[in-house]
């Protein structure tokens, strides 16, 4: 089965993706944030490098969402396609950063794209407030983490917009069951949530013999 984890930066969406995959025996398939040639750029000049970054990671995401559509074996992956378009992208162009001409060209890119592209079997969507992302995003910096030393410059409004997006578009998400995790109020890490997340979805019967 598929299962896609979605949420807004700093949500913990791959450490959830690799502790699910553990988990059932599936493969984790994580989103690569060390080789983007672009984010630097982009978090010190939104509007001259939003184009290329959404290109870049609408590229990156369908071969990934082809990667794992063509696998024979369990996947959990981190974020879709979907948010690519109907999150980031909408998102920068309703700010202003994305011109009308560029989010048109993306969107006809886009399109073409999901006529090739699996729906998730299950999604869950990791659901926080803008401080505790701020907290989340903090806590990755201090750690070091590679590739992810740009995020502490995300502003906090850029997150709110963010999180307004991903709402309104899991509300209207109908190609798969949705779980949303209210992560202000929900640690994944404790045992007993990470439990009770696990109950949820071998409820809906989509892991069948996988490995416990």
């Amino acid at each position: 089965m598929l299962i896609a984890i979605s949420g807004n930066i700093g949500a913990g969406k791959s450490t959830l993706t690799q502790r699910l995959a553990d988990h059932y025996g599936y493969r984790a398939d994580l989103e690569s944030v060390r080789d983007n040639p672009y984010l630097d750029d982009f978090y010190l000049d939104m509007a001259r490098w939003a184009f290329p970054l959404q290109i870049y990671f609408l590229n990156q995401r369908f071969r990934q969402a082809r990667r794992v559509g063509q696998s024979a074996e369990g996947v959990v992956m981190d974020r879709t396609i979907y948010e690519d378009a109907e999150i980031f992208a909408a998102n920068l162009h309703q700010l202003g950063h994305l011109s009308e001409r560029d989010h048109q060209n993306y969107r006809g890119i886009y399109d073409t794209m999901l006529s090739f592209v699996r729906p998730p079997d299950l999604l869950i969507y990791l659901r926080g407030s803008v401080p505790t992302l701020q907290a989340r995003i903090a806590q990755r910096h201090r750690a070091a983490a590679a590739g992810r030393a740009n995020e502490n410059r995300i502003p906090a409004d850029y997150l709110h917009h963010l999180n307004e997006r991903y709402d309104a578009w899991v509300q209207s998400f109908s190609l798969a069951p949705v779980f949303t995790v209210p992560i202000d109020s929900v640690d994944l890490a404790q045992a007993v949530h990470f439990a009770a997340l696990v109950g949820q979805i071998d409820s809906v019967g989509l892991t069948s013999g996988a490995r416990r």
